[in-house]
């Protein structure tokens, strides 16, 4: 299994996060510097010409440009926190290729960067034909804990293995 992790803005994939995606395939994590394009799935996948993944995931920044490369390349994504309102002047719609793809979005209901009912809300009004598996907890903030990192990965590698 061939994996893209995409970064949040100011961050990289750290080592143990690393290793928890290795345990089920191969994983592909560029440095992106997001400070003068935020949105950028096109040079993104560029860096992998002859890649197919088979999965999309991101953080924060990284989790905007993984679910709209999840429609270009019509695979599932597992998201955290996207600020899919902040930047909702894009339009995902006209890139896609592939089609809607399953996506699993874990949002922090005390997150200060990325306002889980804002989101929602855009999920609401913008992505019905999605399939998504939308998760809320109550009390996580921006940064993803590892333990609630490992359980959200295992869940997803267990949805779409199914």
């Amino acid at each position: 299994m061939k994996i893209l992790y995409l970064h949040g803005l100011n961050s990289k994939l750290s080592d143990p996060k690393r290793k928890i995606l290795e345990q089920y395939g191969q994983v592909f994590a560029l440095d992106i510097n997001y400070t003068e394009k935020h949105f950028q799935p096109d040079y993104i996948l560029k860096q992998f010409p002859n890649t197919e993944f088979n999965v999309v995931m991101g953080s924060s920044m990284g989790a905007l440009n993984a679910y709209a490369i999840s429609e270009i390349i019509g695979r599932p994504a597992l998201l955290f926190n996207p600020p899919l309102v902040k930047y909702s002047e894009i339009e995902f719609s006209h890139k896609f290729t592939r089609g809607l793809s399953p996506k699993q979005i874990l949002l922090g209901g005390s997150d200060e960067v990325v306002n889980a009912a804002e989101t929602l809300n855009f999920l609401g009004q913008n992505l019905q034909k999605s399939v998504l598996n939308i998760i809320v907890l109550p009390k996580l903030g921006h940064r993803i804990p590892i333990d609630i990192f490992t359980d959200q990965v295992k869940n997803f590698f267990k949805d779409i293995c199914a």
